[in-house]
């Protein structure tokens, strides 16, 4: 199953579009046929020089180039509610593709549970900006291992994800006044 992309303004984790198609189009062929599909990702935004890669390969350089890039990070912090937004969808992008695909590393969701939701500056911007992110970050990571794509957290990171849910939770039925969201 091959998508080909010929432009680098958008990746693989930006739209739902991506993961929809060849996830669900890879999920068909596994179904029917009973074997994975190889899955590969065609870098066409050079006509001249097209890249055509495993589609592993592509996410592990979305997931290192973007996800994981603090200045991407410091980035989405400086659009407020809208990069908290941003940042909760990228997640759900990529849960999706290892859901469909099985695809995604697994040390990639302890990294993003790691530098998103246990790093104190970007807990306190998401709790600021958009506790709702925040929540549903730390469901969709729950949700990951739960379901058996994640299966190797670090210690301690489970149950931090349980205490973001719930203080988070709190936050939003409280409604704190003061708050920019």
């Amino acid at each position: 199953v091959l998508h080909n992309q010929d432009n680098r303004e958008h990746d693989v984790l930006d739209s739902d579009d991506y993961y929809q198609f060849q996830g669900g189009l890879s999920a068909a062929v596994q179904r029917i046929s009973g074997k994975k599909p190889a899955l590969w990702h065609g870098d066409h935004s050079r006509p001249e020089r097209p890249r055509p890669r495993p589609l592993a390969l592509e996410l592990d350089r979305v997931i290192r180039s973007r996800m994981l890039n603090p200045r991407w990070l410091l980035g989405m912090q400086r659009h407020g509610y809208k990069g908290g937004f941003e940042l909760a969808a990228s997640l759900d992008y990529l849960f999706a593709y290892d859901a469909c695909t099985d695809e995604v590393p697994d040390w990639s969701y302890s990294e993003i549970c790691k530098q998103w939701l246990q790093n104190p500056q970007t807990e306190e911007f998401l709790r600021s900006h958009n506790p709702w992110a925040l929540r549903d970050m730390a469901e969709r990571l729950l949700e990951a291992h739960n379901r058996g794509l994640w299966c190797s957290p670090q210690p301690g990171q489970l149950e931090h994800l349980k205490d973001l849910v719930l203080s988070s939770e709190h936050q939003i039925e409280r409604g704190i006044e003061g708050q920019r969201w």
